[in-house]
């Protein structure tokens, strides 16, 4: 259209009257007359006009909206558009709180790790399970399947696929919540450890809430009392109970307390929650040792501290001291065993869940190592790296519950 204009003729045209009008008003003034200054804003004048010219012109094609609040009022009455426009608002707003607040940008970092390091655990698991010598299709269809049901063993399962595939194939898998299906069995693996991981969680679970309610009790009284006879009888309990395998515990706690004095069943039965008594024993047996034995030390070493000494010679009752100041102090180590035995205790669960006939992820594990299923044991995996990784993070908070020094660095980070 500016074009058009300037082809008309009118552009010039403009310019010229433009320039008479700045040489009256020069005289009329008593100006110098200045043909450069002169030329310079007739142009200016004639290019404003120009596009005053053209935006009436489009204004009335309708090529050219009235205003911008005319423009963005009709696109707010559109839910697309309203709905595209919040989304990144959203992410701003969520990454405001986060950076805001350092509890929270602590939370998120600790979150962000976790996704790094099952990740991290998916790809060593699976990279583990390829390299590996058993031949799943081997295995399943046996020795006497012929290389052609072998063949199509692999390619219906993608086995015959490079190694990055594979492992694209698995990661992707596990955030889309889609694990396949096994090899033995064809079972829906998603569905088969949704089944089995409760089971495993809760008899973990009870099994260290067991382990922290005598163990740290165990330890503070052996270490306000050490080397009494209270301190080695506790103690003999706890090596004696880091000793013990847990399969044979097992199966003595079966002889005694099921065939011969009839108190618990043999086995797990999902209906009758006494039969959940003797594994949950079985499994926190070792970890009740460990942690007696870390609590004992860790209050060793606290009470011997200056500030316990002060507060004795203050006048403070010995219950004050070892409750308000002792414990307290010594709980940061304490709660790192915790977290590590957790996590060994959810993967040591096999041997305990073999002994009672338990149904639950560690079993179903080992069950499936053989072959190798890859599939169901990348997911069981997965999801035992996800029950620790989260453990992880409740500990981490637990530092900074337990210890103000922790607290005062994430305000300054």
């Amino acid at each position: 259209m500016k074009q058009q204009w300037i082809d008309d003729g009118a552009v010039l045209h403009w310019q010229k009257q433009y320039e008479v009008e700045e040489r009256t008003k020069a005289r009329f003034f008593k100006k110098v007359i200045d043909e450069q200054k002169i030329s310079a804003t007739a142009n200016m004048l004639t290019e404003q006009k120009l596009n005053r010219e053209v935006e009436k012109q489009l204004a009335a094609t309708g090529a050219l909206k009235d205003s911008y609040k005319s423009y963005f009022s009709n696109l707010l009455k559109k839910p697309p558009f309203l709905i595209i426009s919040i989304i990144p608002g959203i992410f701003m707003y969520l990454l405001l709180i986060v950076t805001s607040n350092p509890f929270i940008r602590f939370i998120f970092e600790r979150l962000l790790q976790s996704v790094f390091v099952i990740i991290g655990v998916a790809t060593l698991v699976f990279t583990i399970l390829y390299i590996s010598p058993f031949d799943p299709a081997r295995n399943l269809l046996g020795v006497e399947a012929t290389p052609a049901q072998i063949e199509n063993f692999n390619k219906l399962y993608g086995l015959d696929q490079p190694y990055l595939v594979q492992l694209w194939h698995s990661l992707s898998g596990l955030f889309t919540f889609d694990l396949g299906t096994s090899f033995a069995g064809k079972e829906d693996v998603t569905q088969s450890i949704l089944n089995k991981f409760p089971v495993t969680l809760e008899i973990a679970l009870f099994s260290l809430l067991m382990a922290i309610a005598i163990a740290i009790p165990v330890g503070i009284i052996s270490a306000v009392r050490p080397n009494s006879f209270i301190d080695y009888m506790f103690m003999l309990i706890a090596l004696i109970g880091l000793s013990i395998p847990s399969f044979w515990q097992g199966l003595i706690f079966i002889m005694t307390f099921s065939l011969e004095l009839k108190w618990f069943p043999a086995t797990y039965n999902p209906g009758n929650w006494m039969s959940i008594v003797l594994p949950i024993v079985v499994l926190g047996t070792s970890i009740t040792a460990s942690i007696a034995r870390m609590t004992r030390s860790s209050m060793l070493e606290v009470i011997h501290e200056d500030y316990i000494i002060t507060a004795k010679a203050k006048g403070l009752s010995e219950r004050k001291v070892i409750t308000k100041h002792a414990i307290r102090n010594a709980m940061i180590p304490i709660i790192t065993v915790i977290g590590l035995l957790f996590g060994g205790m959810l993967g040591g669960a096999s041997v305990t869940e073999k002994v009672f006939n338990i149904s639950g992820i560690g079993s179903y594990i080992v069950d499936k190592q053989f072959i190798p299923d890859i599939p169901a044991i990348l997911g069981g995996v997965v999801y035992i790296a996800i029950t620790i990784s989260i453990v992880n993070m409740l500990i981490d908070i637990l530092y900074a519950f337990f210890d103000p020094r922790i607290r005062s660095k994430m305000k300054k980070s």
